[in-house]
């Protein structure tokens, strides 16, 4: 079952008082279909640099794509199911296809979950460990442990029996 994310955004109102916006569960969630278990939720978009801080728009409301929009930010959560829920019988690409990145997958390698993106990605593990696999290393990070991907060819591999919760920001950045 994915876990409910508790979001709460703040604007300005007509007075320019500060006001909760939101408070509820995140509702721009999306578990993937080949992937039973994989889920991702996004808290936030933004759509240019600097980001636009005017308006009341829930700017996650929008169909969950892999890539921020042009100059912009995705603040999302991402839970990885263990690999033995999956792993052997998803199907990479059109769990790819289903969030606009087909293009992303490295249909050289031999681990169908290797992508490419350009972005700069700040996570951090909140819950279990993952591993982080690249061309020719990995590291295990566990929860507390920070990373930041650069636009490079990288996968995740959860080899336990508990999910994996992380944060992820996605930068929009120029491809490598």
């Amino acid at each position: 079952m994915v876990k409910q994310i508790r979001r709460v955004v703040t604007a300005q109102n007509s007075d320019g008082k500060s006001e909760f916006i939101i408070d509820e569960m995140a509702t721009s969630v999306k578990e993937m279909e080949s992937m039973p278990g994989l889920a991702l939720t996004d808290i936030w978009v933004t759509n240019g640099s600097p980001a636009n801080n005017e308006g009341s728009d829930d700017t996650a409301d929008r169909p969950i794509v892999l890539e921020p929009p042009k100059n912009g930010t995705i603040f999302r959560v991402v839970e990885f199911p263990p690999d033995s829920a999956w792993r052997d019988s998803a199907d990479a690409q059109e769990a790819f296809d289903s969030i606009g990145a087909g293009h992303a997958s490295d249909k050289k390698s031999s681990d169908p979950m290797m992508h490419k993106t350009s972005t700069v990605d700040y996570l951090i593990v909140l819950q279990g460990e993952i591993w982080a696999i690249l061309d020719d290393s990995e590291v295990c990070l566990k929860a507390g442990d920070v990373m930041v991907q650069r636009g490079t060819t990288h996968s995740w591999s959860v080899r336990t029996d508990e999910p994996c919760l992380l944060v992820a920001i996605l930068v929009d950045a120029e491809p490598i």
